[in-house]
């Protein structure tokens, strides 16, 4: 599933491709796609003739602000375009001149009056499509949103916020990072990532963790984020950008699906496990 890194690196893809763009026409090819009230035609009626202002990331969650003109920040509201890639959920862009039919997985596809075409392509089918009308806040019809934790880059996520949460928590610290109630956006592999750099096994009870661990590890979660999202994300399987790239960070993972290879601080062979449902991977000797 992509994570922070790379839902944010799809938000940046799509509001350069989507400066100035109209919604001149849209067709839904698979009616479950769009979450919100009234379903398809009224999804497609609140978009049509719409502009695409700002998007912006709420954890995993994508939205886009809707205008009457492209200048919308004088202009009256139609509302937000909310999107959750979920596991397999990406976008592509097509140019006028590129215009191909589309594959058997395409959901969602967008024009503008000069034919550019964005498609919305997910195999698994599970990612969702919102509009939220203008008179309604987006955690009105993105109900998700409610649920979410700070953002790592937050002035409100640090040590003190996680030892006030985490107190007398028994669940492993791994399952902790993945719940997006503690921190929005982190998920499987940049909870592996951020432990690693921090020092901390992945099994350690949480609310056992002091001050000091838990400012660290903090730390570590910012940074690694902030190195993939440099590195347009992590592609291990079926995330690409808008131009259909993969993203770079994999290469750079210090843990992360490097199984039986050797630690790159001290050599001893990366481990692997099921914990909380999910493939954990640690350095026995670096992580304790």
């Amino acid at each position: 599933m992509p994570e922070l890194p790379e839902v944010e690196t799809v938000r940046r893809g799509l509001a350069d491709r989507l400066s100035s763009f109209q919604i001149h026409d849209v067709e839904i090819l698979r009616d479950r796609a769009i979450a919100s009230p009234g379903g398809s035609s009224v999804f497609a009626e609140g978009l049509r003739g719409a502009w695409v202002g700002r998007w912006h990331r709420r954890g995993k969650y994508l939205y886009a602000e809707l205008h009457d003109h492209s200048d919308g920040d004088q202009t009256a509201s139609r509302g937000l375009w909310g999107v959750h890639l979920r596991m397999t959920g990406q976008f592509l862009w097509l140019d006028s001149e590129q215009q191909q039919e589309p594959c058997r997985h395409t959901r969602v596809r967008f024009w503008d009056p000069s034919g550019h075409e964005l498609r919305f392509i997910d195999m698994r089918s599970f990612g969702e499509m919102w509009w939220v009308p203008p008179e309604l806040p987006a955690e009105a019809i993105i109900t998700g949103l409610k649920k979410l934790g700070p953002e790592p880059f937050s002035d409100s996520f640090n040590g003190r916020y996680l030892k006030q949460r985490l107190k007398g928590s028994s669940r492993s610290i791994k399952a902790a990072l993945l719940d997006q109630s503690l921190v929005a956006g982190a998920g499987n592999i940049y909870a592996d990532e951020s432990l690693f750099a921090a020092g901390i096994d992945p099994h350690t009870t949480a609310g056992s963790l002091n001050r000091e661990q838990l400012d660290r590890l903090c730390d570590c979660l910012t940074a690694v984020l902030q190195q993939s999202i440099g590195a347009g994300g992590t592609t291990f399987s079926d995330f690409r950008d808008l131009e259909g790239v993969n993203g770079n960070y994999g290469g750079q993972a210090a843990v992360y699906r490097r199984t039986g290879k050797p630690c790159h601080v001290c050599g001893t062979p990366i481990q692997r496990e099921k914990l909380v449902g999910r493939s954990t991977h640690w350095c026995p000797n670096c992580q304790h």
